[in-house]
């Protein structure tokens, strides 16, 4: 395997709305689906991606967009004690969502790059190897 990544909460958008860096979750995707890495989605970036579709869609579009989420090369990571404390340090040290620094977590529990347009996710890099996708 060359890599694990862990997709952000936004890079799930960019790959669903086709927006410019879709074409390197594409890549990644390809990789997993060949075993050639692990393609890791934390549960808090699922809940994201289902309330924000509802807001803007309705619920049924929601539906079907975790719908096709679970159906890619992806393991949703669940909450466990671990995880939280890390994420609990990371949100102690730096101004990030509660959602970003579990992300983060889940990244450095995963050994994984952070996949991810969110600039505000610029301070993690020192805990993580990040790939920042075009704004």
């Amino acid at each position: 395997m060359d890599k694990n990544y862990v997709l952000d909460t936004s890079a799930i958008f960019v790959y669903l709305e086709s927006e410019e860096g879709a074409d390197e979750v594409e890549k990644i995707l390809t990789l997993a689906r060949k075993d050639k890495c692990k393609v890791f989605i934390s549960f808090i970036s699922l809940m994201e991606v289902y309330y924000i579709v509802w807001q803007r869609k309705g619920e049924g579009i929601a539906k079907e967009a975790i719908v096709l989420i679970k159906s890619l090369p992806i393991e949703i990571v669940e909450s466990k004690e671990r995880l939280i404390l890390s994420a609990g340090h990371i949100k102690a040290n730096h101004k990030l969502s509660v959602a970003d620094a579990i992300v983060t977590a889940t990244a450095i529990e995963k050994s994984a790059k952070l996949v991810h347009k969110d600039s505000e996710l610029e301070p993690v890099s020192q805990y993580v190897a990040t790939l920042e996708l075009p704004s």
